[in-house]
């Protein structure tokens, strides 16, 4: 078995810690994960070689595969697509429409992945125009380089180009865009575990001020072990 580490992401650490808890709970069982990486992947990883990340951020995948020399990297999706442990609720081919993330458009795994999870769900995926590859972006990353209301402007145009209202995303701030949007989102992670998703903090500023301290207090290198 591959020696794994769960780094669920600054944004799932804000939006719904008692998710990680769950999940850090399956793959010790499954897949003898005994540890979650605490340090935000915008800082240097001091993780062994033979270390495999398991991440669920779409900037976390990106940044692990790009920045660093070490340590190699795996979406979650990509583990459970295959997996036959994990129960999986039924949508009954409840139609959503999905927006693919910036950081992992050019990742035919993540897209194939993510979908063959829905599918597991039994979620019938109405594609938009623009998908996959052609995605563009939620409107979140013009954030810092473009006024706060050319900001919302574009997550709203993002939200209404969407076919219908309920929006599977897997990217926190891609949820934040949708509520602002006023569509529907569905966070995967929610999906998995048959919670609704919530808005939370949804003004891009404040969003980018709650990411900011949490990343700039999660420099140093800490793992935490799961209790046994």
């Amino acid at each position: 078995m591959k020696n794994y580490i769960l780094a669920p992401g600054c944004a799932l650490y804000l939006y719904k810690p008692h998710l990680i808890t769950k999940l850090h709970y399956f793959l010790y069982k499954n897949y003898d994960v005994s540890e979650q990486l605490i340090t935000c992947c915008r800082h240097t990883p001091d993780l062994p070689e033979d270390v495999t990340v398991i991440n669920i951020c779409p900037g976390c995948d990106k940044r692990y595969r790009e920045n660093y020399d070490k340590p190699r990297t795996v979406s979650l999706w990509e583990l459970l697509m295959n997996d036959d442990d994990f129960h999986f609720p039924d949508y009954h081919s409840k139609e959503m429409t999905i927006i693919d993330a910036c950081p992992t458009r050019d990742q035919d795994r993540i897209h194939n992945a993510v979908r063959t999870v829905l599918e597991r769900m039994n979620i019938s995926v109405i594609e938009p125009s623009r998908t996959k590859r052609r995605s563009t972006c939620c409107g979140d990353t013009f954030y810092g380089k473009r006024s706060i209301d050319e900001v919302e402007r574009q997550m709203k145009m993002k939200a209404e180009s969407m076919p219908i209202d309920d929006i599977i995303v897997y990217c926190v701030s891609c949820c934040k865009s949708m509520f602002t949007g006023g569509k529907r989102p569905k966070y995967l992670i929610d999906l998995i575990f048959s919670e609704d998703t919530i808005p939370l903090t949804t003004k891009p500023e404040e969003w980018h001020s709650e990411l900011d301290e949490y990343i700039e207090k999660h420099r140093l290198y800490r793992v935490l072990n799961f209790p046994t």
